[in-house]
């Protein structure tokens, strides 16, 4: 196939990525609602059910680059398909789990299939027009937030009204529905790296210091700090980390170019995108505990689980709306400054959060002004990464910027919940995080997302004629998105 493909054969791609992208995301908001019951639904105690949730977020931050690489090796179509193949089984093996080990088996499986979000926005570029390419970048880059908004609200009704066991058979039911449309609506395009060797050393080398790194950050809380384990973890991933970019500067055929990340244009945006990430999550953590706690606390606002989640659902809906205009944004102004307008408003948002966290409403309210900046933002994340990068080294790129995103979301869940577990107040016996915590972490949310706005501004211009531009590497009729 020489281009993109028609643009009617191209909208069903579109439809079936970004529905991928949302059962992707959905998968890792699944089991939320579920986490205080976790240790007697598995008969296991508190810190073995914290692994339910641990165990897919360690699993999918070694498996999306090496999907993505897989992807530029041997099709982005046909790791789709691989994707949901343990996203299918492992929903299936949660839902018949009795013990926890199991269900943690499960949860591996279903953190092996989030290289689909990577895959599908570099396929993008393959199939869809250039008219409309940054409309359906923005739209799949978006689906992740976008599952993880609507999944919370639908998770929590189904455990509250039903068997939690529905949860994993109707994902279950999803991850095939998305590999089936996948197999009838998404075509079969050369792989950009076919003839390339796949790069194994790389690919355990990464492993060890990606597994190291991200348990410190997402356990260090519940081992201390200070605790040899988590030190020990920490230099585990610093000096693996370390061997690995060795390595792979050396090697002809490696899992990640690191020259090529290290470009300007690649490494800010990729430095955005952990700032990013680190915002958006700030208020998926503090939102739902105000919107729960009692309101005998004085700031605490009563709200039942799914009550607390309908109430964030309309921002998930708002970044399915702002992402095609993102789009157009794009193609207006360049994804630079889409980046830095989402930065920005993610900004506001956290600001008009200060006086309006007293009540549900204004909660809402502040939700989809975030929202709408991480739609705009996740848009232009991809759009910047692909501009700047050959054919070959898409779907491994995208793969790497998703990982990025992921690290933020880790550190921002580690740094938010320090502050919460420092700032604290006592009430009938039980410690709970103070209404100072909560602004504390609002206020980490609007710096965070200021910081990530400024780094943004330092990304460069594509320059054509140079090794920065992809006009010289893109598919005919493709150009290579606007600065």
């Amino acid at each position: 196939m020489d281009g993109p493909q028609p643009t009617t054969r191209s909208g069903a791609v579109v439809a079936t990525l970004a529905l991928a992208g949302t059962v992707a995301a959905i998968m890792q908001t699944l089991v939320t609602p579920l986490i205080a019951d976790m240790p007697q639904i598995l008969n296991t105690t508190p810190s073995n059910a914290a692994w339910v949730v641990t165990v897919t977020l360690l699993v999918a931050g070694v498996c999306v680059p090496v999907s993505g690489r897989l992807g530029d090796l041997l099709g982005k179509r046909r790791m789709l398909l691989v994707c949901a193949v343990p996203l299918v089984v492992g929903s299936v093996v949660c839902a018949l789990a009795s013990s926890v080990v199991p269900m943690i088996i499960g949860r591996g499986l279903q953190g092996m299939g989030m290289g689909m979000v990577p895959l599908g926005i570099a396929l993008l570029r393959d199939v869809v027009p250039q008219e409309k390419l940054s409309g359906s970048i923005a739209l799949v880059s978006a689906s992740m937030g976008i599952g993880g908004a609507i999944g919370l609200p639908l998770a929590a009704a189904v455990a509250q009204y039903a068997d939690w066991r529905v949860l994993f058979w109707g994902a279950a039911v999803l991850a095939l529905s998305v590999g089936t449309l996948i197999f009838f609506f998404v075509p079969d395009v050369p792989a950009g790296a076919k003839g390339q060797r796949f790069d194994a050393p790389g690919a355990v080398g990464l492993a060890i210091g990606l597994v190291s790194l991200l348990l410190a950050i997402s356990k260090g809380g519940d081992w201390g700090w200070t605790s040899g384990t988590t030190l020990g973890l920490f230099a585990l991933a610093v000096v693996s980390l370390a061997v690995w970019g060795f390595y792979e500067l050396r090697t002809r055929e490696p899992l990640v170019d690191l020259r090529t990340t290290a470009r300007p244009r690649v490494l800010f945006t990729n430095a955005s995108s952990i700032l990013i990430g680190v915002g958006m999550y700030a208020f998926m953590l503090i939102a739902p505990q105000l919107l729960q706690f009692p309101e005998a606390t004085g700031y605490g606002l009563g709200q039942s689980m799914l009550a607390a989640g309908l109430y964030l659902a309309p921002g998930g809906v708002m970044m399915m709306i702002v992402s095609p205009l993102g789009g157009k944004l794009i193609n207006a102004r360049g994804p630079k400054f889409t980046l830095i307008c989402g930065a920005l408003v993610i900004a506001v948002g956290y600001g008009i959060a200060l006086p309006l966290m007293g009540t549900a409403w204004g909660l809402m309210l502040v939700g989809i002004v975030i929202n709408s900046g991480v739609g705009l933002a996740y848009g232009a994340m991809p759009a910047l990464i692909m501009s700047a990068v050959p054919v070959s080294e898409t779907a491994a790129a995208n793969g790497f910027n998703t990982l990025m995103r992921s690290l933020g979301t880790t550190i921002g869940s580690a740094v938010i919940g320090v502050v919460l577990a420092q700032m604290t107040i006592t009430m009938g016996g039980h410690t709970l995080a103070s209404e100072d915590g909560f602004r504390t972490g609002l206020l980490i949310g609007c710096g965070v997302a200021v910081v990530a706005a400024a780094v943004a501004l330092l990304i460069p211009a594509v320059r054509t004629g140079t090794d920065d531009s992809a006009a010289a590497k893109a598919p005919a009729g493709q150009e290579p998105a606007r600065a």
